[in-house]
């Protein structure tokens, strides 16, 4: 026996024959004719009749030559969709912006009247945003095409300071292409260009949460139950349909979750679902081959309720397990973690194992409910297989926290951690009421106590309202990006080119913030040749803050590059930059420039 999760099994020899019953709950028997799929489902998953000598389950069907080959056709389909998918798409040619009015880091003395931007072609305007300097955004409506020039009517009111124009549109070849506008009324501000405080369309987001959630149960709850009918015992009449109602409410979220991950990347409204665009731009992205593979998975699992249970139905059940696995693995902040010859696998086995128990809980719970034999056959043959799935899931369930976090205190300091915090607390309750059941309750069930059998049918009904909570929670990472990836954007390093007749530098400062950083400097003439200078000189003053120019040496370490090293930029915002080069004993070139520095 074994930690069960609201739900110990069996390996019990009492056979289940064709129409065995218990308390009015019938087990893979036969049923009366039932219209529409889930009569379909139930009238084909009966059992093979029982042999002479009383065995746990009635031994899979002989001459499954059918069952086989709808088993090897789904495999190669499966097979066929992802070379499909993996399939280098073709190159087109996409829009450019021309020429834009008000140009780019333009002073103009006034607001303007409407904004202009000329492109290469026609576009069609998918999101125009105005940043305004103190970061709060408007999105902007009633633009008009004249010719290939889109022309936005600005908000009134416009104050002085500097204002980012954000725009994304559809070009001829119905590619997304985006991009941004800076420019000052009055006079530029001190600090950086301004940023979006938060313009994520919250209805969006509701949606994308929703279906993640309906995603989840229908592949934990509902494939989760086709495993459990392959490997633990037949399922409940209730336990078949219920997972055959999620599998295909899950077919229809798994394609619309792709719609609106289209409208998402984009920063479109719900309104806009219709729009192929947000469709092409959702399978796009790394999450198309999630939902994609996820279809597969209820497909397949769907399949595997609708044969009759045997060696070909529980080989089909076992690759619907697997596509779960996989398609979770695909794409997602977990996934996209280093080392992934590590974090994919462990996301995989994270996935399996939560679909093997998720999905025993409603079968176990309808048993148990019911009673008899069949009950404890199941529950005496689950709290066997558990420990199979429980132990991988919980080991890479800590390895993926440790690569996500980084740091214990990100647990509390970011909303990553925070949500990681809820879902810990869930996981400890689940964990909590599973040892209860399985040191206190499963003995006695399993010696027929009529009373442990009720408590751990009701233990069962509780896990189940566990998972969902925690399903819900896991689906609120789609919004908060983990504490190793806040890392690795704030270590991004702040680059520019500038460009001389008589010299050129590439700047690059690391990390790209305030506080102490590095700076590499790479010289050239204007034309792209080499340039052996004698001295290079870095100079970074920020007038608008108060400071004087801070000079500083650099060295050449002998790679091509020139450093400097032990440099603080005390303050984040807009920098002045020059880089002195000293070319010959008669000839210096200063290059001089902007950089923005993020706190």
């Amino acid at each position: 026996m074994v930690l069960h999760s609201g739900n110990p099994i069996s390996q019990s020899p009492l056979p289940l024959r064709e129409g065995a019953r218990g308390r009015g709950l019938s087990i893979e028997g036969r049923r009366p004719a039932m219209p529409g799929v889930f009569g379909y489902l139930l009238r084909h998953q009966g059992s093979a009749p029982a042999a002479r000598t009383p065995s746990p389950y009635p031994p899979p069907a002989r001459g499954g030559g059918t069952i086989k080959g709808k088993a090897q056709a789904g495999a190669f389909a499966w097979l066929l969709l992802l070379l499909a998918l993996l399939a280098p798409q073709a190159a087109w040619g996409h829009a450019s912006l021309l020429r834009a009015e008000p140009a780019e880091n333009a002073v103009i003395g006034a607001a303007p009247d409407s904004f202009r931007l000329t492109f290469n072609e026609p576009v069609s305007p998918l999101v125009l945003r105005l940043v305004r300097p103190d970061g709060t955004a408007v999105t902007l409506g009633d633009a008009r095409l004249e010719d290939a020039t889109l022309v936005i009517p600005a908000p009134a009111g416009l104050g002085r300071g500097t204002h980012v124009l954000s725009w994304r549109v559809v070009s001829e070849d119905g590619h997304p292409v985006g991009g941004s506008v800076v420019f000052s009324i009055g006079e530029p501000g001190a600090g950086p260009p301004p940023q979006a405080a938060d313009i994520a369309d919250r209805p969006v987001e509701a949606a994308i949460w929703l279906a993640r959630i309906a995603i989840y149960a229908a592949l934990f709850f509902g494939v989760g139950a086709a495993a459990f009918r392959a490997v633990v015992g037949p399922l409940p009449r209730g336990a078949a349909r219920t997972a055959a109602a999620l599998m295909l409410l899950g077919l229809a979220a798994a394609p619309l979750s792709v719609g609106l991950q289209g409208l998402d990347a984009l920063k479109m409204t719900l309104a806009g679902i219709g729009r192929r665009i947000a469709w092409t731009t959702g399978w796009g992205t790394s999450y198309g081959v999630t939902a994609a593979l996820a279809a597969v998975a209820l497909v397949l699992g769907l399949l595997a309720l609708a044969l009759r249970r045997g060696r070909g139905s529980a080989a089909i059940s076992l690759l619907a397990l697997a596509a779960t696995g996989t398609a979770l693995a695909a794409s997602g902040h977990a996934s996209a973690a280093a080392p992934q010859i590590l974090t994919r696998p462990a996301v995989f086995l994270h996935a399996v194992g939560i679909a093997f128990w998720a999905g025993a809980l409603l079968p176990l719970g309808l048993l148990l409910r019911a009673g008899g034999p069949a009950a404890t056959a199941a529950l005496r043959r689950f709290s066997a297989l558990i420990p199979i799935a429980i132990l991988p899931l919980a080991a890479a369930g800590i390895l993926l926290a440790v690569v996500q976090l980084g740091q214990v205190s990100a647990l509390w300091t970011t909303d990553y951690g925070r949500v990681l915090l809820v879902k810990l607390a869930l996981l400890l309750a689940l964990f909590g009421l599973a040892a209860l059941n399985r040191w206190r309750l499963t003995a006695p069930a399993e010696a027929g106590d009529a009373r442990a059998t009720r408590h751990l049918a009701r233990s069962v009904a509780i896990e189940s309202a566990l998972v969902l909570a925690i399903f819900a929670a896991a689906a609120t990472w789609r919004f908060t990006p983990p504490p190793r990836a806040l890392a690795e954007a704030a270590a991004q390093p702040a680059s520019i080119h500038i460009h001389t007749a008589p010299a050129m530098a590439d700047l690059t400062i690391t990390p790209g913030r305030a506080g102490p950083v590095s700076a590499s400097i790479v010289v050239l003439t204007g034309d792209f040749g080499p340039l052996d200078a004698k001295e290079v000189a870095l100079v970074l003053s920020n007038p608008a803050a108060g400071i004087e120019p801070i000079r500083r040496k650099a060295v050449k370490p002998g790679d091509g590059t020139w450093r400097v090293d032990d440099l603080v930029i005390p303050v984040p915002g807009r920098w002045t930059v020059r880089v002195d080069v000293l070319i010959s004993d008669f000839e210096i070139a200063k290059l001089e420039d902007v950089i923005d520095i993020r706190p």
